[in-house]
């Protein structure tokens, strides 16, 4: 197997930075493209394809949790805002939605799709062509408003925790907005320099953030029970407010979606599988293909623990913080501006446990939140490589690390300055991007439950999805700001795509070309005893001896190829346009004694020029190729090459050639009749 080249003797490296000499690059150039070649994916944030260290899966859940548990420092105060008294009977609507709802269905995500790529691989692959491709510009618009805002809403609450302080300066008052921003930079800095040793950051920042939380909880609930007249004070004040318990569920049931972020960190949850040890027994799922020894059922069983124990461990926080924030922290401190909004467990670890308690809370909370960005856009740096660069709709930079940092960096500066560094103001972004993200996770375990025929499993999924729909389009109404910030991420992404899609239509597209040994033959043959290689393009029609006999006849008398000199027929067979980048397989047959080179792609004329590139490049002779010229207008058949790869294939092919190969003495001659 080789690479297309550029030039005699200069192979392509997929993925190859846009300037063709990286040493007459400026170091600054170099420095910001700096592993752009590099594939393996080996910064260890989620979607890593080949980490150089994988570890136990409650390790890895650790690195997925400081995304999901960071959340304790906010959720119980955005839920007792949003639901008020209601709170600890809408969080119990949240945990059996999550126990009962999203975790089996990213346990199934889990198990079929264990290579990272999450749910947004699956719908890719159940809707082909370019349905699948729209469909995952729009879900990565909602995945960059979740990782984007978990950024700026950890950092910001991170500040706000940092301001409460009774030992902060004084200076720290009114200045969020900047000690949200200089937080933002850190995080910034620490991708620049290179994101290691992630995992053991993330086992010491949760154990100590969970420990820390257990005893403010524990400590709580001792105070209820010392206390038992806030109990009921705060049944009382319900009932009044509401009536019969009938009617508090109902109206928790409505208060759920604005609760949504404690749902957070399922997708990521199933991004970093790939750092999850496979084991050593090297099962093999019948009838299925994954790692060297088959599917890796350890990894997919470690997955499902990680999936399990963490929405077990949150449930558990969720129910008796909400509990406790509640009965213990009147209603008026949690609105903005009052000493619990945004930090409730805090508030409690002050009261009951003194500032220097309070403080060390207060250190932990700060750094497991910035830290959570740090998880976020570790996904984004991920996200953004595996999908827009193969689908050719982003420019070759978006495969390197620092350059998106600094586009991500930006983007994170400009939300904070929009929503001032506010936790409650980007709660609904957060919540719209979470649940847009659950809700078409769970569409596709239902499109994979019934393409498999399994009708219980497809009228649950079904079930669970039709919630997780309600619930989003509920947050969506009450907090607009979410839909409105994925639609400008959405449209972005579209036309940073068409743009650079229609940017590098000319390019060879192949990341690797294989002739099969009749192939290999049929080249070798004409090049070793006729030195020149003749192909006539030809466009697979009935498959008969006439077809190849009156094709050979036209190109002979219109092109001027001798009658003694032999022909090879070269055919590329139509597959998903939508797709840019391909392996090629250039498979050789002898068809009614004409010899045939065959290969499948969703793009005829770069296929044409990428294979006659690799033919120059093995025998030593540039061939030649025939074409007939297409009917059509140009300008229709222009717009069906950037759609369905076809049109004039002729012209674009040579102009292929033309930008691959500067040297004419080594580019293939088109020739048209």
């Amino acid at each position: 197997m080789s690479s297309p080249t550029v030039g005699a003797g200069s192979p392509i490296t997929p993925g190859e930075p846009w300037t063709d000499e990286p040493e007459k690059r400026s170091a600054l150039r170099r420095w910001l493209t700096d592993g752009l070649v590099d594939r393996t994916g080996r910064h260890p944030g989620p979607g890593a394809a080949k980490p150089e260290k994988t570890h136990s899966w409650w390790r890895v859940m650790c690195l997925t949790g400081v995304d999901y548990f960071s959340t304790l420092g906010y959720q119980p105060a955005i839920a007792a805002l949003a639901a008020g008294l209601l709170s600890p009977i809408a969080t119990i609507v949240l945990v059996l939605v999550t126990l009962l709802g999203a975790l089996p269905v990213y346990r199934r995500v889990a198990r079929e799709s264990y290579r990272g790529e999450g749910s947004i691989q699956m719908l890719e692959k159940l809707l082909p062509w370019w349905g699948g491709k729209l469909v995952v510009l729009v879900l990565l618009g909602f995945a960059a408003t979740d990782f984007m805002i978990t950024i700026t809403l950890s950092a910001a609450d991170a500040s706000a925790h940092a301001i409460e302080n009774p030992f902060a300066p004084s200076w720290f008052e009114g200045n969020q907005v900047i000690i949200t921003l200089v937080l933002i930079l850190a995080l910034a800095v620490v991708f620049l320099r290179g994101f290691k040793e992630a995992i053991n950051i993330a086992v010491v920042l949760v154990a100590v953030f969970l420990v820390l939380n257990a005893v403010v909880v524990i400590v709580s609930i001792a105070h209820v029970f010392e206390n038992t007249v806030v109990v009921t004070d705060w049944w009382a004040a319900l009932s009044a407010q509401h009536g019969n318990p009938l009617v508090m569920v109902g109206i928790a049931l409505i208060a759920f979606p604005k609760l949504a972020l404690g749902l957070s960190g399922f997708e990521t949850g199933v991004a970093v599988m790939p750092q999850i040890k496979n084991g050593t027994n090297g099962t093999r799922m019948p009838g299925t293909t994954g790692d060297a020894t088959g599917v890796p059922v350890a990894r997919i069983r470690g997955g499902k623990r990680l999936l399990t124990t963490a929405a077990v461990i949150m449930s558990a926080f969720l129910i008796t913080s909400s509990l406790v924030t509640t009965l213990l922290i009147p209603q008026k401190d949690f609105e903005a501006g009052g000493p619990a909004n945004g930090r409730a467990l805090a508030y409690l670890a002050h009261q009951f446990l003194g500032d220097g308690f309070g403080t060390a809370y207060d250190i932990a909370t700060i750094a497991i939140l910035w830290f959570a960005g740090a998880s976020a856009l570790a996904g984004l740096l991920n996200l953004v490589p595996r999908y827009l660069p193969r689908y050719g709709m982003a420019p070759h930079w978006a495969g390197a690390v620092r350059p998106l940092v600094l586009v991500f960096f930006a983007i994170a500066v400009i939300i904070t300055l929009v929503f001032g560094a506010n936790v409650d103001a980007q709660a609904g972004a957060y919540a719209t991007g979470v649940l847009v993200l659950i809700t078409s996770a769970s569409l596709a375990v239902t499109l994979s439950a019934k393409r498999k025929k399994q009708r219980g499993a497809t009228i649950a999924f079904a079930v669970v999805t039709v919630v997780f729909l309600y619930t989003t389009i509920a947050n969506i109404i009450e907090r607009p700001d979410g839909v409105r910030i994925a639609a400008l991420f959405i449209l972005g992404i579209i036309v940073v795509s068409i743009v650079s899609r229609v940017h590098r239509s000319f390019q060879l597209r192949a990341t690797s070309v294989t002739l099969d040994p009749q192939a290999l033959d049929f080249v070798l043959t004409d090049a070793d005893e006729y030195d020149s290689i003749r192909i006539i393009a030809n466009e697979p029609d009935d498959g008969s001896a006439e077809e190849y006999r009156s094709k050979i006849a036209e190109e002979r008398r219109d092109s001027g190829i001798p009658q003694r000199s032999p022909v090879i027929f070269l055919e590329v067979y139509p597959s998903d346009s939508s797709d840019f980048e391909e392996d090629l397989v250039v498979r050789g047959e002898a068809v009614h004694g004409f010899r045939v080179l065959k290969v499948t792609s969703g793009n005829i004329p770069n296929t044409i020029a990428t294979v006659l590139l690799e033919i120059r490049d093995l025998t030593g002779t540039v061939p030649d190729i025939y074409f007939e010229w297409t009917e059509g207008s140009p300008l229709s058949n222009m717009f069906k090459f950037l759609v369905t790869g076809t049109g004039e294939v002729a012209p674009v092919t040579r102009e292929v050639l033309r930008r691959a190969e500067k040297d004419r003495s080594h580019r293939p001659e088109v020739h048209v009749s």
